[in-house]
């Protein structure tokens, strides 16, 4: 009956049927999460595990079918080390090493020419939640909140990797805050259901818009479009348009499924303390998107986006690389491994490549403006507005076009979309890294570099 139903839908919205069970499978996270504070909110441990590892699993089910085993397997193989291993650097090593092949193996036996919704999308953020599991507490204060007390039991770790509120598309969050969300620790009220009723529906509301965004502009901008003669016909200017507005729109799709984190909002699970005298419920949010919305900076589109992987790549990467005595070397690393965290094709890698690239230059630039009397003065006059339009126009033209070899993952794709823009951001970026330091010397006054050096 369900079958039939869901064909309509997808057909009557024009949207795949995967993706349309996508989006109910999320909101189906609500119903869930008030009878969890309506019924279980008291309830003992092992009931609020069992609530959470079924629902989870009946979302996989609905989702991706017979499929789910893989989750099973990797769960009960993390398990296992954990026990078996304790929480010791070789159970660190074993479980990265495990889950990441298990991940790129999946990758590999069910990789196509398109993006598809398939069992492999919620294994990428179950892959980083096995492996945070096994963490130990060393290094910084935020690693140790993050790292665990004990080896946790079976159960725990269904709870945890099958909680409705992040299984299929995230957010992420450790271990640890679960056993504080299960133990009536997460709330405003101590040991009472939160009030966060009202939060959670203001970050639904906000979602549901960002996903009527997508919903009305995204048949107009598709993928397919790129690889069209009508698109390689266009003029130069209409070409580099349309990958702005495009890179735009396309994010919608992430930030409307990430926005409706409200489902941990509900649970308790957001909560963050207090702020000010107000309280938080902040903790689970993937996206800022007042930032997101504002920023014409590159670097502060991707402090709004994706928050928690970024959080986690931070701590359990980069942190941990510190041995390389390289900060440059360990950014390095950690965009490669979100990148073959992301897929194997190599559009993931060059996205990533072009990050880095552009971010390097987007810092030198601003050092550039804050050392520079002339260029600090300018930023800060009545022409403002003006500079901020034109950064916002350059800020999402080129945001948008690394993101062209994200989504059109294949290498004969991208390529014949970046030949028809004759690589433009790759010769824009290539040339403000080379003129760089000659503007330093032509704006910058000797004085005034050596001063900010020495601070």
């Amino acid at each position: 009956m369900a079958a039939p139903l869901l064909e309509q839908l997808s057909e009557s919205l024009g949207s795949p049927e995967p993706a349309i069970r996508l989006i109910l499978s999320i909101l189906i996270g609500y119903p869930f999460a008030v009878v969890y504070r309506s019924f279980l909110f008291n309830q003992t441990p092992t009931v609020i595990h069992l609530f959470h590892t079924f629902s989870g699993l009946a979302l996989a089910a609905f989702n991706f079918g017979s499929q789910l085993y893989h989750s099973v397997v990797c769960v009960l193989v993390q398990f296992l080390m954990l026990r078996l291993m304790g929480r010791t650097v070789t159970a660190i090593l074993c479980s990265f090493t495990f889950q990441m092949l298990y991940l790129l193996a999946g990758y590999y036996f069910t990789a196509t020419e398109e993006y598809d919704i398939k069992w492999t999308m919620p294994h990428c953020v179950l892959t980083l939640k096995l492996i945070g599991e096994s963490v130990i507490s060393k290094l910084s204060a935020e690693q140790k909140a993050s790292a665990l007390r004990s080896v946790p039991s079976l159960l725990e770790v269904c709870g945890f990797s099958y909680f409705y509120g992040g299984f299929l598309v995230g957010p992420q969050f450790t271990l640890r805050s679960y056993q504080r969300l299960v133990a009536r620790e997460l709330t405003d009220c101590p040991g009472k259901v939160p009030n966060s009723v009202v939060p959670a529906m203001k970050r639904f509301a906000l979602g549901f818009l960002c996903l009527v965004i997508y919903a009305i502009f995204s048949p107009h901008y598709p993928d397919s479009y790129y690889l069209t003669d009508e698109y390689e016909a266009q003029p130069f200017w209409y070409r580099c348009v349309f990958i702005l507005l495009w890179g735009k729109i396309i994010l919608y799709k992430y930030v409307s499924c990430w926005v409706i984190e409200g489902v941990c909002i509900l649970t308790g699970l957001g909560y963050n303390g207090v702020v000010d005298g107000k309280h938080q419920w902040n903790a689970c949010a993937n996206m800022k998107v007042w930032l997101f919305e504002t920023t014409p900076l590159f670097g502060g589109t991707i402090s709004s986006f994706n928050i928690n992987t970024n959080a986690w790549a931070a701590r359990h990467v980069f942190k941990r690389l510190k041995f390389l005595g390289n900060k440059t070397l360990s950014h390095v690393a950690t965009l490669f491994f979100l990148s073959i965290w992301h897929g194997l094709h190599s559009g993931y890698i060059l996205c990533f490549s072009m990050e880095f690239f552009i971010i390097t230059v987007e810092r030198q630039a601003q050092a550039l403006v804050r050392d520079s009397p002339v260029l600090t003065k300018l930023a800060n006059s009545a022409l403002y507005p003006l500079i901020y339009v034109v950064q916002q126009f350059i800020h999402w033209l080129f945001m948008g076009y690394p993101l062209v070899a994200f989504s059109i993952f294949s290498y004969d794709k991208w390529l014949k979309v970046y030949s028809s823009v004759y690589f433009c951001g790759h010769l824009f970026f290539l040339v403000a890294y080379l003129i760089m330091p000659y503007l330093r010397k032509a704006l910058v006054p000797k004085n005034e570099g050596r001063e900010k050096k020495q601070e």
